[in-house]
């Protein structure tokens, strides 16, 4: 009878991609006001394998209003941080996060009557 040892434990890396909490800052900073001028009422986060969603409604049981979008593989390219609209219209795309939500921030100014 021959005693094999066990294989080495090899920890895999976790290879989903997830906002970080300086990029949660900003976001939550801008859906505070927005919920609290009454425009949005709830949030979801996904953290998939290739990109990392943070999703905004207006009510929790309809499609999201706008998608936040963070794909790192597009760092290089286009941005990794995009502002997708309900229909899929690409509204902003950078790699500078706080100016891809700016997009967002000019929905909050309106004229008063």
């Amino acid at each position: 009878m021959t005693i094999q040892t066990p294989p080495p434990f090899v920890a895999t890396p976790d290879d989903r991609v997830s906002f970080h909490r300086t990029e949660l800052g900003p976001i939550l900073t801008l859906y505070g006001r927005m919920v609290a001028a009454g425009e949005w009422r709830d949030y979801g986060i996904s953290a998939l394998r290739d990109m990392a969603v943070f999703s905004v409604f207006r009510r929790t049981a309809e499609n999201p209003l706008y998608r936040i979008e963070k794909r790192p593989k597009l760092r290089l390219k286009q941005g990794q941080y995009a502002v997708v609209s309900m229909d899929g219209q690409i509204l902003k795309r950078g790699n500078d996060l706080a100016a891809v939500l700016r997009v967002l921030e000019r929905k909050l100014i309106r004229p008063v009557d």
